[in-house]
């Protein structure tokens, strides 16, 4: 946490980076558990992190709530946040399983975007933690977990780029073209998956 975030987290700061890490590390524990073999792991990638301050007070204007950590904490559910990206799409249901079964947190809700697809395209999975925090009045923090394969992360992140710049033309087609790709990368998905599971059943 850079000198600026924290500032904004004051009190808070200490208790977020120890609830990153404990994601971190029971998320990775979780992983290499199944394997820690690059050619059969259940995750290409894991990261986790702690919404910066900028991001942070950004996202309260937009609920018209005060800009301060603790109004954050009280009513957002992702300041600290973990993004897991699976070579398949079999796995991120494999991966979920072993998060329901955690005793470091508790499932609040869980919203497949994989089974029913945003209007855009967007396919990912999210579950909501909710685990104690004990910090400044504070007794639990909600967080939230991202599970997508990797085609599904690199469509998001060219999305994520059209959300935020302020100066794309052809719009329009933009939203159409990654549409159709969304479109045609999970259909992709599913094919590298059959095959997966006919080359180990085999």
């Amino acid at each position: 946490m850079n000198e600026k975030d924290l500032k904004f987290y004051g009190i808070y700061a200490k208790r977020l980076t120890e609830i990153e890490q404990i994601l971190f590390t029971e998320i990775r524990s979780m992983l290499d558990s199944v394997s820690t073999d690059p050619e059969t792991a259940l995750a290409e990638h894991l990261k986790t992190r702690i919404k910066d301050s900028d991001s942070l007070r950004e996202k309260l204007r937009r609920f018209d709530l005060p800009e301060t950590a603790q109004a954050g904490l009280n009513h957002l559910s992702d300041i600290v946040g973990a993004r897991i990206i699976t070579h398949f799409v079999g796995d991120i249901y494999t991966v979920l399983d072993m998060i329901e079964k955690s005793d470091k947190w508790q499932l609040v809700v869980t919203k497949d975007y994989i089974a029913s697809p945003k209007p855009n395209g967007y396919r990912s999975l999210h579950t909501l933690l909710r685990m104690p925090f004990g910090c400044g009045g504070i007794s639990t923090i909600d967080v939230e977990i991202q599970l997508r394969t990797i085609a599904q992360d690199c469509w998001a992140s060219l999305e994520h780029q059209l959300k935020y710049k302020k100066t794309i033309h052809n719009t329009n087609l933009i939203v159409s073209e990654l549409k159709r790709c969304a479109d045609e990368m999970a259909s992709t998905d599913l094919s590298m998956q059959t095959i997966r599971d006919l080359i180990r059943n085999t």
